[in-house]
């Protein structure tokens, strides 16, 4: 196979609530083509997630086991749960030409750039820290201690945005959608 042929590695993240699943969710639709990589979480599902389309929900004793088995590309601990991209599916994709998208967080993106140096990387921004605290809260998903955790992580990895290649400010979805398209398609 040509190395012309492979496809691409694109690693997006984005603090909790700068409403990272909201812009991928729209490059899919302007690029039904692109594969979207299902990470494994040890968290619970939230309302209207479904098993293997958002994410595979695995318990703590599965996780570890395949962290032993070396069948991920990264993994890390996020405000207690476990989550991880598992190798075998992103390899698969990219062998055949597609281009892959990684939703993770910063830990398992510096992995990956360790890992993968050729991928895209990709930091979403929120328009502010109040913007994203009234996003955050305006879920009603977590409990005001998992929002005050949210919050203060959020401040710490909004700094590791200078280690991606691209940085992207999430001020309307569609716009940063297709920011994002024309940065992968460029390269």
């Amino acid at each position: 196979m040509k190395s012309e042929e492979m496809g691409k590695l694109v690693v997006i993240s984005a603090p909790s609530g700068t409403g990272k699943g909201t812009v991928i969710g729209q490059l899919l639709k302007l690029k039904p083509e692109f594969i979207f990589s299902v990470s494994a979480t040890t968290r619970a599902p939230r309302l209207g997630e479904d098993n293997g389309v958002e994410y595979l929900f695995i318990d703590h004793d599965e996780f570890h086991k395949m962290i032993s088995n070396d069948e991920f590309l990264e993994y890390a601990e996020y405000v207690g749960n476990y989550y991880g991209t598992p190798v075998k599916p992103v390899n698969e994709n990219l062998k055949i030409g597609k281009t892959v998208i990684l939703d993770i967080e910063v830990q398992g993106a510096k992995q990956v750039m360790q890992k993968r140096t050729e991928a895209v990387t990709i930091f979403i921004v929120p328009p502010s820290l109040e913007e994203l605290e009234k996003r955050l809260r305006g879920r009603g998903t977590d409990s005001e201690a998992k929002v005050i955790a949210r919050l203060e992580r959020a401040r710490q990895e909004l700094e590791e945005q200078y280690s991606y290649k691209h940085v992207v400010i999430n001020d309307w979805y569609k716009r940063a959608a297709q920011e994002i398209l024309d940065i992968i398609t460029i390269k």
